[in-house]
């Protein structure tokens, strides 16, 4: 075998046979920092891992242990926290469908439809076409309500009235549709109002005031 294939415990053997103590020892300390001696030597990432992991472990167990019936307890009352943040997350998003339900909706004061169409009509005077959009649309519904073909609910939105209207008139069903959509975008939005926009809840208006309801059926 040649001398350079020599293993690192047969160079410590004869080391220490032919050297004192002190020089054995050192020689033993050079051959074991050899970093082939530390390649399986875990990394420093897997060292953290393990720490991480070991405290997690030992969180639980301490957890167990003050936690009625043990790990089965625990994840028992675990299940109800989580169970009872999903509560919260769902009873905080019905809130917060509320108030935007009841921040669009389409009237602030009860006026006839006569009286929106004036205001409609004063504001495109002004070129105030947002004005104009939102007047002319309270308009159309209002109409709907004073002919019985729409009841009257506090709250109710826009997109609200151009479904239940469209039922009642379905050759105005399209129109009302877009009209709503116009209505929300200018008054919810922040999208600019145009006097075309004006002009074509002008010609919603006067469509639904000419057409015949049509009777529905359940």
């Amino acid at each position: 075998m040649n001398g350079s294939q020599v293993d690192g415990p047969a160079v410590n053997g004869l080391l220490a046979s032919s050297l004192g103590r002190d020089e054995a020892r050192e020689a033993a300390e050079r051959e074991l920092a050899d970093p082939a001696y530390r390649a399986d030597d875990p990394s420093w990432f897997d060292q953290a891992m393990q720490w991480v992991l070991q405290g997690i472990v030992d969180l639980l167990e301490a957890a167990a242990d003050v936690a009625p019936g043990g790990y089965g307890g625990l994840f028992v009352l675990l299940g109800l926290v989580v169970l009872g943040a999903i509560a919260v997350r769902l009873r905080l998003g019905r809130i917060g469908r509320v108030a935007t339900s009841g921040r669009r909706a389409l009237f602030e004061a009860v006026r006839s439809a006569d009286d929106h169409r004036r205001d409609a009509d004063a504001h495109a005077a002004r070129g105030e076409w947002a004005g104009a959009v939102r007047e002319r649309l309270r308009a159309v519904v209002r109409a709907l309500e004073e002919r019985d073909l729409l009841e009257e609910r506090a709250g109710r939105t826009a997109d609200e009235a151009a479904v239940e209207a469209g039922r009642a008139l379905p050759t105005c069903a399209e129109q009302l549709r877009t009209a709503a959509r116009t209505f929300d975008d200018v008054v919810y939005g922040d999208r600019t109002a145009t006097a075309a926009m004006d002009a074509q809840v002008r010609e919603v208006d006067d469509a639904v005031r000419r057409a015949r309801p049509v009777p529905v059926t359940s």
